[in-house]
């Protein structure tokens, strides 16, 4: 499958970019930076589109199967961002992947987007989240929410905990593991229709997503 992946300069985007070009997919980078474009071919890209979610995006569903929606305002922004990207970028994104017949989509949101009331320090973070995590849920594509912990820069540990809700919330996950993870999920049918929570955990990657 051609998968745009969204946000693709990010730390979790530009692993699952890796992810992917290990695998038979095409792996297209969508960065609204051209700037960025030789560190996203040597990460393993295919293909990369400029498009910005605060501006027209239409032209980078052009032959695309699946999305990987990994984009982010960043902790070092204010709500407007949040809004901006994390909530009306990825209503954005869900239309155009409608409009464009795309069907698959995978949405990397956060844990405690359950109940954002649950958190006071980055409540308009989660507010934004569930808001555009409910938009995919109701849009009739075939979607995988995928909700991790902390993220950490450690190595990938290959190891996950996954539940649809996962009581204990004070530990982590790596970033190369979330990406592992979306790009695992990508044409796992079991995981259609699907949302849960990762941590680092126990369980190898392949044999987690097999139980959801």
């Amino acid at each position: 499958m051609n998968v745009l992946v969204v946000g693709a300069n990010g730390n979790v985007a530009k692993q699952a970019i890796t992810e992917l070009s290990q695998t038979s997919h095409k792996a297209i980078a969508m960065i609204r930076d051209e700037k960025q474009t030789e560190s996203l071919l040597d990460a393993g890209a295919d293909q990369v589109v400029i498009a910005d979610l605060e501006d027209e995006i239409d032209h980078a569903f052009d032959g695309v199967d699946a999305v990987i929606f990994a984009a982010g305002s960043g902790g070092h922004t204010g709500a407007d961002k949040t809004i901006l990207i994390d909530m009306w970028g990825a209503m954005k994104v869900v239309d155009a992947a409608k409009k464009y017949q795309v069907k698959r989509f995978v949405m990397l949101s956060s844990m405690g987007t359950v109940d954002p009331d649950s958190s006071d320090r980055i409540k308009p973070y989660l507010v934004a989240k569930k808001i555009a995590d409910d938009y995919l849920k109701q849009s009739g594509l075939s979607y995988t929410i995928v909700r991790p912990g902390s993220l950490t820069d450690d190595e990938a540990t290959g190891n996950i905990k996954l539940e649809h809700e996962i009581e204990v919330r004070d530990t982590t996950i790596t970033r190369a593991d979330v990406a592992k993870v979306l790009a695992g999920v990508v044409d796992r049918v079991n995981t259609f229709g699907k949302t849960f929570e990762i941590l680092n955990g126990d369980t190898p990657i392949e044999d987690a997503l097999d139980r959801v």
